[in-house]
């Protein structure tokens, strides 16, 4: 079924657009380039930004002029997750969405809904010739899933509007007024190494097959993380003097690590007792995570011998940290039932020639918490040597539960669906704090339809919940062009 044939259909053929065209993070020009070309047919104002962000405005309906202004933001880069089975190229290949009972996903790969669908959403408002609004803007921006540079770029003299509708949120029905703030925390090791010994037998060992997901939104699950999963096999494993080569493990630092991979030694004599333990230590974890994790495949396959491995004592001193180092929620809210206050995300290890890297994403609603987390994970791996350092650091976001555009949103919601949404806050960092900074006078609410499993392959969204999504977002601005000021 093609997808221009689902209601909003401008708003499906939009999203088809943006499946077709790929768009994951720092590597957005060609479809902002289709944009471009769109808003040129349509006559369209547009902007572009040094940093790649666009901007584009669209006068608003006859009587309408002096209604305050609103613009609408979202961000058009993707996540880059896809299955192990699947030989999806992100640079070069489409995504292929397919209609599932009710929702809508991508063959293999993550499908781009957040936030394709507001982009899309945003691209059918300025398309459409019967929608009543005010002065209308939209801000897309680029990079958000790896570093928010658009945001953090955006100038504070582009925009002349004074409400933002952020269309980023993945659970239709509610209202967000705040978001969680975050900073990566990376640590960087020396290698340590020596040549390998030719008597020893080499083996791989693998985890794959966990279900990943969005590293604050998912954080709360109990999920396993790839990386201390291959750190619980890697520690029993240097107990019987097996030695390690090399590790890698995850891709990106907001998506929860699923996949992890490390070749190790063992002394011809020790293989069988090795094998042994660490078959009895893989029933334990297949055990531990049978009903969250049921897909787990752990696996040791003999492998090519590698010419260094590490040192005994780094070995020890990195597999301890990989072990110790925070993962999951730190607190929960006290003012938000059911919502992470506070978390972490061990997401990725790298290692090349002369170093081992180590990513993680701290997120929290609290400026102190977030200060505290921080530290939490910087001691941990400076006490086994490491390097560390904080970057890519983002605000958080509250907005006043008593503000007038909260109170005017809800009338509206009510007024379509007979109820008024639940406020919530999301912990994970929409760019609406990075924005308010530039912006301070912007009143700021975030919304959008149902998407789950977002930054895993398995992610997909309710093509009913997109339809009253559309349906809130109309009515909205209908709404604010009868506004002169909040």
């Amino acid at each position: 079924m093609a997808l221009s044939q689902l209601e909003p259909s401008q708003l499906w053929q939009h999203f088809q657009t943006l499946c077709d065209t790929p768009r994951v993070s720092k590597h957005e020009s060609a479809l902002i380039e289709k944009i471009i070309n769109w808003a040129n047919q349509r006559k369209i104002e547009w902007h572009q930004d040094e940093v790649g962000n666009l901007l584009l405005r669209k006068p608003s309906s006859k009587g309408m002029e002096d209604s305050v202004p609103v613009v609408m933001q979202s961000h058009l880069d993707m996540v880059a997750q896809k299955t192990d089975q699947s030989n999806h190229n992100f640079l070069t290949d489409p995504i292929l969405p397919v209609i599932d009972d009710g929702w809508l996903k991508a063959t293999g790969t993550t499908l781009g809904a957040d936030n394709g669908i507001g982009v899309a959403a945003i691209l059918a408002v300025f398309e459409s010739e019967t929608l009543e609004h005010g002065p209308l803007e939209a801000v897309l921006t680029v990079d958000e899933e790896a570093g928010m540079s658009g945001a953090s770029g955006l100038t504070p003299d582009w925009s002349k509007s004074s409400v933002l509708l952020n269309l980023d949120t993945e659970e239709e029905g509610e209202l967000y007024v705040g978001c969680s703030g975050g900073v990566d925390v990376n640590a960087q090791f020396p290698l340590e190494m020596e040549v390998s010994d030719e008597t020893l037998v080499p083996y791989k060992m693998t985890i794959r097959g966990l279900k990943g997901g969005h590293s604050g939104i998912d954080i709360h699950k109990p999920q396993a993380n790839a990386i201390q999963l291959l750190a619980r096999l890697l520690e029993d494993s240097l107990t019987s003097s097996a030695r390690i080569c090399e590790l890698e493990a995850g891709t990106l630092r907001n998506a929860l690590c699923r996949f992890a991979e490390a070749t190790v030694l063992v002394s011809r004599e020790n293989v069988q007792p090795w094998l042994n333990r660490c078959t009895a230590l893989i029933k334990l974890l297949t055990d531990e995570y049978g009903n969250t994790e049921p897909m787990l495949d752990i696996s040791i396959t003999p492998t090519t011998m590698q010419p260094k491995m590490w040192t005994v004592a780094f070995a020890q001193r990195v597999v301890a940290s990989l072990l110790a180092c925070p993962h999951g929620v730190r607190r929960m809210s006290d003012q938000f039932t059911g919502v992470v206050e506070t978390s972490n995300n061990l997401a990725v290890v790298r290692q090349s020639e002369w170093y081992l890297d180590i990513q993680c994403l701290a997120r929290s609603m609290m400026d102190a918490g977030l200060a505290d987390q921080a530290v939490a994970i910087r001691s941990v791996f400076e006490l086994a040597g490491a390097k560390v350092s904080e970057d890519n650091q983002y605000p958080g976001w509250i907005s006043d539960l008593d503000a007038p555009l909260l109170k005017l949103m809800q009338g509206v919601h009510k007024e379509c669906f007979g109820s008024e949404a639940k406020v919530q806050v999301i912990h994970a960092g929409l760019e609406c704090g990075l924005l308010g900074a530039a912006y301070p006078n912007w009143k700021m609410i975030s919304f959008g339809p149902t998407i789950r499993r977002a930054h895993s392959p398995d992610e997909k969204v309710s093509i009913e919940s997109v339809q009253r999504f559309w349906t809130y977002l109309c009515a909205s601005l209908k709404m604010l062009s009868t506004v002169k000021s909040i």
